[in-house]
């Protein structure tokens, strides 16, 4: 299987994010944002940086759109202050939308990458948050049922400018 970082570096029109956890694993990032200390992202992981900064220079559309419960959590508010700095910065396009008006919504069970419209990369969590693996599908039904999801869930979301998180 493709490394994300393969599948991404190989997208040619889009790679479109959908996030629907309130936490993810908390890790050393988490742990020293929550104690009090802000650090700039763009600093902690050029990386991503570099990887969407390349992907968008070369006409790729990248977007991330993130289910969240109100109040957000602890978590939230951390990938909310960290947005500006890290994935918009990069050259994502972020939007939030609020559990409540995901309820008519059909989403698939797993956050996922859709690259270009023909392959998704499943990510699988712990109940922890811990990431536990990827599974990349690119049965026509799976990609057009993360399409639809995606694209859905993009309509009714707030631009990152915009949101103001309760």
């Amino acid at each position: 299987m493709a490394t994300f970082e393969e599948l991404f570096r190989s997208a040619q029109h889009s790679a479109y994010h959908l996030e629907m956890r309130d936490a993810y694993g908390l890790d050393d990032d988490y742990q020293e944002w929550a104690s009090g200390k802000r650090f700039d992202p763009a600093e902690r992981w050029p990386w991503w940086i570099d990887l969407v900064a390349d992907s968008v220079a070369r006409g790729v559309a990248v977007h991330r759109a993130r289910i969240v419960s109100e109040p957000i959590s602890a978590y939230t508010r951390y990938e909310y202050d960290l947005t500006s700095g890290h994935n918009v910065k990069a050259g994502e396009i972020v939007r939030w939308l609020p559990r409540r008006q995901a309820s008519a919504l059909a989403l698939p069970g797993n956050d996922f990458w859709l690259f270009d419209g023909t392959s998704v990369l499943f990510n699988h969590f712990a109940g922890d948050g811990a990431m536990t693996g990827e599974e990349l599908v690119t049965d026509p039904a799976v990609v057009d049922l993360c399409a639809s999801a995606f694209a859905a869930v993009w309509e009714l979301a707030t631009p990152h400018e915009e949101y103001r998180p309760a």
